[in-house]
């Protein structure tokens, strides 16, 4: 009888489930929202317009991971009291 053969799951699924499981650290957030505004900051200087392009999606992409990934700014701005009162 012949098996059939297991499918592996696509490298970006494997990569979500990695980051899943594994264990966040203090100021993670912070670091990828630096790495964001550097890579924005970099690709503005750029003559090349691919460059330019290619690096604000992969800055963006790091902002929002920021904002709303593990451990994200949004959940640590909604201690901040400010960002309560304007969220009114």
């Amino acid at each position: 009888m012949p098996t059939t053969p297991t499918r592996r799951p696509h490298p970006l699924q494997q990569l979500q489930d990695w980051d899943e499981r594994r264990a966040s650290f203090p100021g993670e957030h912070w670091l990828v929202l630096g790495a964001g505004v550097a890579v924005l900051l970099a690709a503005r200087r750029s003559p090349s317009p691919l460059v330019r392009a290619l690096g604000s999606a992969a800055g963006g992409a790091l902002l929002v991971r920021a904002a709303s990934g593990r451990d994200g700014l949004a959940r640590v701005l909604s201690y901040v009291p400010v960002v309560k009162l304007l969220s009114r």
